[in-house]
């Protein structure tokens, strides 16, 4: 009975990954229905039927024309300080309030009133609560940029401060129409409307499967399960984000040059750089070469052989791909450890006057700025100011 039990619980697991075959994908209008009828069942256990769904886009000034009179107009806080907005119109409050005072519904619904602040407060844990669950559902599905990262933040019980307080863009509007009771017999409806760009995260990638299971399915099992498991990990490893970096060229500035960096200032490339762009990975980790150059207008790159790529020369010598990732040497001399004092020494450390920053004085600014291994660098276009004899940091 234990290995049979064993045997359930690992093959539960192996087929955790697969979509069942009759089972529809996940999708954002599933998503929304699932989420209404889940949270209103488990918070308010009020049944909750969705008859339809639509999707729409729309300006700003569209928006007035789906709000119903003494709606409560709930404003979400969402990712990048975008705003979104969902609604309850009277029949669709007067439920969530009725089950939350008498745990039930009516028969017919109460006359419709102008929502107050109480009602709002009511409803905020049904509005987290939906957009929790839709963000959840879409975790690793492309819709979550724009679906999740929203939260109540506050409510209007008037639409016209909206024109005003919105972004005057596109917006992806839902409109829900439901039904509350066993039956549905409460007819009710819902208005949902967020930023049609996303702004969001990206997709989660889905769970690769741990080493011990996949041993544990390679003896529980055999070789066909095993690799049942080595696919899935597969795809869900090629499915995962990778960031490269493309670097034209690497330069080395004092301190002082950089804070004088203004607006404009432009900072000279070789030429060479362009056929010599290094691709890398995390860790400044050289992939390839590339050459730069452009595709139906946009910038790309074409990749090099790294066998095949010439050494790079800089002042007429010859260097290794090693030296690529390093900025050249430091325009500043050696200074002799004994000239240095003591941490003891020192006081002040944290003042900018602090003697433990200043440089030699004999050390001039202008003389090391001429030996820096850049093309064509003038460092009269820097702030004259900046470049200081001296204490100056």
């Amino acid at each position: 009975m234990a290995e049979q039990n064993g045997n359930t619980v690992v093959r539960r697991k192996a087929e955790a990954g697969k979509l069942a075959p009759d089972a529809a994908p996940m999708t954002a209008e599933r998503a929304i229905g699932q989420a209404l009828a889940r949270v209103a069942q488990d918070q308010l256990e009020l049944p909750l039927h969705v008859h339809a769904l639509k999707e729409a886009r729309m300006t700003l000034a569209d928006l007035p024309e789906l709000f119903q009179d003494l709606s409560l107009y709930t404003l979400l806080e969402g990712p990048k300080e975008g705003l979104g907005l969902m609604v309850l119109p009277p029949d669709t409050l007067a439920a969530l309030i009725e089950m939350q005072t008498m745990g039930r519904l009516s028969t017919t619904p109460p006359a419709p009133r102008r929502p107050t602040r109480i009602d709002a407060a009511m409803a905020a844990d049904f509005v987290d609560g939906v957009l929790a669950e839709i963000e959840a559902q879409l975790a690793e599905h492309d819709a979550i940029t724009w679906a999740g990262g929203f939260r109540y933040g506050s409510y209007l019980d008037d639409p016209r401060p909206i024109g005003l307080m919105f972004e005057d863009i596109s917006y992806r509007v839902w409109t829900i129409e439901m039904g509350f009771g066993p039956g549905g017999d409460r007819a009710g409806r819902l208005i949902w409307a967020v930023p049609a760009t996303g702004r969001g995260a990206r997709p989660r990638p889905a769970a690769a499967p741990e080493a011990s299971e996949i041993t544990a399915l390679a003896s529980e099992f055999g070789a066909d399960e095993a690799e049942l498991w080595h696919a899935q990990m597969e795809a869900v490893v090629k499915g995962a984000p990778a960031e490269l970096l493309a670097v034209l060229q690497r330069v080395q500035l004092p301190l002082q040059a950089v804070m004088s960096f203004r607006p404009g200032l432009e900072i000279p490339l070789s030429a060479a750089c362009l056929e010599q762009v290094r691709v890398e990975g995390g860790g400044r980790r050289l992939l390839s070469f590339a050459r730069l150059g452009q595709q139906n207008g946009a910038r790309a790159l074409r990749l090099r052989d790294r066998e095949a790529e010439p050494a790079a020369v800089n002042r007429g010598r010859r260097r290794d791909d090693t030296d690529w990732s390093r900025a050249g040497q430091s325009p500043f001399p050696a200074m002799d450890p004994a000239e240095v004092p003591e941490l003891g020494t020192l006081s002040g450390l944290g003042a900018p006057e602090a003697q433990a920053y200043d440089l030699p004085g004999n050390l001039a600014m202008a003389a090391p700025m001429e030996g820096l291994a850049l093309d064509g660098f003038d460092p009269a276009t820097l702030d004259p100011e900046a470049l200081k004899t001296g204490s100056d940091r």
